[in-house]
């Protein structure tokens, strides 16, 4: 809940955020936990913010 990549890619693929995170944290866990935090932050640099219309 850091940066919102995660909620960012559930709203793309229209999925419950929650699904996405316990993914992510499966293989995070999985993979060691270093490669997961990695690819979050790279993700967290490319992926751009959303523009909230008011």
């Amino acid at each position: 809940m850091i940066g919102g990549v995660l909620a960012g890619i559930a709203n793309y693929f229209d999925i419950d955020p929650t699904i996405v995170r316990i993914g992510y944290v499966i293989l995070s866990i999985a993979s060691v936990g270093f490669p997961g935090l990695f690819a979050y932050l790279i993700m967290w640099i490319i992926i751009p913010e959303e523009k909230v219309i008011l």
